[in-house]
């Protein structure tokens, strides 16, 4: 009988308690465990985290007793993606010479092609950040506007929603490259941060910033 200890990571507590991104990962992991898994089988245990995959320094209680369990057990230290266990290659090559690992939305790969995978991901990564940062400069040089406040006057509902749609649409080419790669709302809040940008009220970018600004390049998009 193989044995799984499964292992489910979420990047903010609003996430945590919402339950969004568990279900997906919940999802892939079922679909791995009936298509793709050797019969019989056996879940010993699915632990659940809510930690900054992005911060490498941070203490993954739920993840260590997951790889020590599996290592006890001799079991499969299942996860619904590469980076849900880490995004930083050395941390993932540690635990892969710890455990057996697998991942559901690549399941036939084997410890060296999730390696490789890990290190094409974080050069993948680095270089969109670097993109960002030229973006950004190129943008400003045109003089485009990403930051500031709102004027003081009350516009009515119509001409709010325009210059938000073109506000949007000015951080499109910064802001969907970091979500086709992956990054969390959070991540790429920081990123703007990172980068000098303001949110419409002249404040920082926050997570659900970032949801909202995401929603509306998607609406337009569609519309």
């Amino acid at each position: 009988m193989i044995k799984y200890v499964v292992y489910l990571r979420v990047s903010t507590s609003r996430q945590g308690a919402s339950g969004l991104g568990l279900e997906a990962q919940q999802r892939d992991i079922q679909i791995y465990l009936e298509q793709y898994s050797g019969q019989p089988f056996e879940v010993l245990k699915t632990f659940t985290e809510i930690v900054s995959g992005k911060d490498t320094g941070a203490v993954k209680e739920e993840r260590q007793e997951a790889i020590v369990l599996a290592k006890k057990k001799k079991a499969v230290l299942l996860v619904a993606k590469l980076d849900r266990l880490s995004r930083d290659v050395a941390d993932i090559a540690t635990v892969i010479k710890q455990v057996d690992v697998k991942v559901a939305c690549m399941p036939h790969a084997d410890k060296f092609q999730l390696h490789l995978y890990a290190a094409l991901a974080e050069q993948e990564r680095e270089f969109i950040s670097q993109r960002t940062k030229q973006a950004l400069a190129s943008a400003k040089a045109r003089g485009v506007k990403l930051g500031g406040k709102r004027p003081g006057h009350r516009a009515n509902n119509v001409a709010v929603k325009k210059q938000a749609n073109k506000r949007a649409e000015n951080l499109r080419g910064i802001v969907q490259p970091l979500v086709t790669a992956g990054m969390t709302t959070r991540e790429i809040a920081a990123e703007l941060n990172k980068a000098g940008l303001t949110t419409a009220r002249g404040g920082e970018f926050q997570s659900m910033t970032v949801s909202r600004l995401v929603k509306r390049l998607n609406d337009t998009q569609e519309a």
